[in-house]
């Protein structure tokens, strides 16, 4: 029987809540590497990889059969439960990719918004204390402390306070905004003065590059001065690598770029290549200062999710895919450029995490001519992914595992869509 989009439409709109916001019109069938197809049989260039989280394709073979294996041994035991060595195999490769010579140790568990939850948990039973810095533009999910911690209103915190105490925002370097490096060191300095000691402060939370904020990047010299403010007053750097990681940025990790080694570090998306899965990895004395039984849960480092990831590890490997995200991210600032639309203010990112950010002759934010770009687009096939406060940027996702040709195909889609 013929399947319409137009009837599932109807049928989401009926069983679904509205606040599950949805940025395609069609439903979809099937996938491959950097394709898609709808249940009316049209085809998709995927330009936003399940928000990051296909950075090794759709399907790719060696994750279909990794978890294809794993499905014949056994599909859930609950790991605290009765234990398996793929977990520990992962946390052990995890441990060694991860920057930082210190002796490491790592948790697993669902969601990104799990994963930042667990380090907040675990920032604070190592420190005794409750504080927690985040930056304004950040976004760390949907639960009670990601709220928290995320810096922006709308979608995300309106209606649903009061939320956690003891979380407070400073602001991130945006040079568009007028806003420096200096600038956020010095809202922090005053933090401490006007708002919390240090000596209260469990950690600072920081995205290498904002996600959802605009795909903003943390200059180094942020990143080494909070390093040597955390490390002066006894505080944990947590860096947030669920939308960097696993090759996106050029490097396994965007905090190599800064050659900053963070206490804890998150992670999520990418890992396990479309499974749910995410981890928490750090310094293995702070991993284990919470107590026995207080981390977790009932599917957290799921065995097909843990197969997924050795094999998403692998593929990065074999397949060159950090070296492979500097090529394909210099090939879309390339075109980016040369498309000269009159109201790009910035091209930004690292590797193949690109945006551009639209903004109006006098400065003031454009997310006009981003929506109108993302739907244009994608009435042409192409499906792109806006973030920012304002709505006014691009994204660009597309899997690190995109041929060339198709890479090219959802280009001139691109240029079509901004002329």
């Amino acid at each position: 029987m013929t399947q319409h989009n137009q009837d599932w439409q109807a049928r989401k709109n009926a069983a679904i809540p509205n606040g599950i916001g949805i940025t395609c019109d069609f439903y979809a069938r099937r996938a491959l590497n950097a394709e898609l197809w709808d249940v009316e049989g049209r085809r998709y260039i995927d330009f936003a990889a399940g928000i990051a989280v296909a950075n090794t394709g759709h399907r790719h073979p060696r994750i279909v059969d990794a978890i294809r294996a794993q499905l014949d041994a056994f599909t859930h035991t609950a790991f605290q439960v009765a234990p398996y060595g793929s977990y520990v195999e992962l946390a052990e490769r995890i441990n060694r990719l991860t920057p930082g010579d210190h002796p490491k140790k790592t948790a697993f568990f669902t969601t990104g918004a799990e994963a930042l939850e667990n380090a907040v948990k675990i920032a604070r039973a190592a420190t005794g204390r409750t504080g927690v810095i985040a930056f304004s533009g950040a976004f760390h999910g949907r639960t009670f402390m990601g709220m928290a911690l995320t810096g922006k209103v709308a979608p995300y915190k309106q209606d649903f306070g009061p939320l956690p105490a003891e979380v407070y925002h400073i602001p991130f370097p945006t040079p568009l905004d007028g806003i420096t490096t200096q600038d956020s060191l010095r809202a922090l300095d005053l933090l401490f003065k006007a708002d919390i000691s240090p000596s209260r402060v469990a950690a600072i939370v920081i995205e290498p590059v904002q996600g959802e904020g605009g795909f903003n990047v943390a200059p180094p010299e942020l990143l080494r001065a909070l390093r040597e403010r955390c490390d002066a007053h006894g505080m944990l750097l947590i860096v947030d690598e669920v939308q960097t990681g696993f090759a996106r940025t050029g490097k396994m990790f965007a905090i190599e770029h800064s050659g900053v080694a963070p206490d804890l570090i998150t992670m999520a998306k990418s890992l396990a290549g479309g499974m749910p899965l995410s981890g928490v990895c750090g310094r293995a004395e702070l991993m284990d200062a919470a107590p026995r039984g207080s981390l977790g849960g009932t599917y957290a480092g799921n065995p097909l999710a843990i197969a997924a990831a050795l094999a998403v590890l692998d593929i990065i490997d074999e397949e060159h895919l950090i070296a492979r995200a500097e090529t394909l991210g210099a090939r879309l600032r390339q075109a980016l450029a040369g498309f000269a639309h009159p109201r790009v203010a910035e091209i930004r990112g690292l590797g193949a995490m690109v945006a551009a950010e639209f903004r109006h002759p006098d400065g003031s934010p454009d997310p006009d001519s981003a929506a109108r770009i993302q739907r244009r687009a994608l009435e042409h096939g192409l499906i792109l992914l806006t973030c920012g406060a304002y709505g006014n940027v691009i994204r660009f996702l597309f899997p690190l595992t995109i041929p060339d040709g198709l890479l090219e195909e959802g280009l001139a889609i691109l240029k079509e869509a901004m002329a």
